[in-house]
């Protein structure tokens, strides 16, 4: 299969199953909502790492949020339910509730919760009360700049994450300027994050290492400088891969994003540096998602 040029290759990608949450952040203005939000999703990469993957899902009109002012969209994924439960409610209390006139809600209601104002509550030191409001509880915790409202608990969902494609450029100049135009393709897509730093990662891992104490290590297979020395999936003429990463709540949202994302890419052409798009799995060991590239574009 061959889309203005661009080869796509006969393979999947694969994802596997998380929890996923979305928290809805108010502010005063929209450029403080943006503050908190771009506080919260920092070191929220990969859970390899950082144990949480989060981004900014989307800007919200004041009449999409609870209170009538700006706000943010952020929906954050993890492993596990305790994962969710360990580093949200941190989050919030670190990067949102110290930003100035900042408020925080649920972005999901599910009978499965974690806490969100019921333990930052105590942050008020025994002056926070609370409110419930058509069944919802909110936790009023007085700060100096006067209140941060924060809803008592966040519902969590069943995700995916890990659908991805990889761009095989000639340079990565090439790639980059086609993987922002796919992420920023992504974004409007509904239920989707693209996690990693714009959207674009730049160091594609596989699963293990030669070293014992690694989870994951480069994947050298698409590393062009190793191009003589290993067994590569590149040609002579790629001299840059780039991947993009997309963490969803179903498996249509994943597809879609993934659908979009790569049709931008082949807008390019091999004409301006973009000869191949692949995408990343382990033989099916990883997860049960799999994302066949030519199944998706048809």
């Amino acid at each position: 299969m061959k889309i203005n040029g661009v080869t796509i290759d006969d393979t999947f990608a694969e994802a596997f199953p998380m929890k996923a949450t979305r928290i809805i952040i108010t502010a005063m203005s929209l450029k403080w909502a943006y503050m908190a939000a771009n506080s919260i999703r920092g070191f929220a990469s990969s859970v390899i790492a950082c144990g949480i993957e989060g981004d900014i899902e989307r800007e919200l009109l004041p009449e999409e949020t609870p209170d009538g002012r700006p706000g943010i969209s952020v929906m954050m994924f993890a492993m596990s339910k305790k994962d969710l439960d360990k580093h949200v409610p941190t989050r919030v209390g670190q990067s949102v509730m110290t930003t100035a006139t900042t408020a925080c809600y649920a972005g999901i209601h599910s009978e499965d919760t974690i806490s969100l104002g019921k333990s930052l509550r105590y942050f008020g030191d025994g002056y926070q009360i609370s409110k419930v409001i058509n069944r919802r509880r909110f936790w009023r915790i007085p700060v100096m700049h006067g209140e941060f409202i924060c809803e008592e608990t966040t519902g969590i969902v069943p995700a995916i994450g890990g659908g991805n494609f990889l761009v095989l450029a000639k340079t990565s100049r090439h790639g980059l300027a086609a993987c922002e135009k796919a992420v920023e393709a992504i974004k409007k897509v509904p239920g989707v994050i693209t996690a990693f730093p714009g959207g674009v990662v730049g160091s594609g891992s596989k699963v293990g290492s030669k070293y014992k104490f690694l989870g994951a290590s480069t994947n050298e297979a698409y590393c062009p400088t190793l191009k003589g020395q290993v067994k590569s999936e590149l040609t002579e003429e790629i001299g840059s891969v780039l991947e993009i990463v997309i963490d969803g709540l179903t498996e249509k949202s994943i597809n879609d994003a993934m659908r979009i994302g790569i049709k931008e890419i082949c807008k390019f052409g091999t004409k301006k540096g973009i000869y191949r798009v692949s995408a990343g799995n382990y033989g099916g060991n990883l997860g049960p998602y799999h994302f066949h590239l030519r199944n998706l574009l048809k």
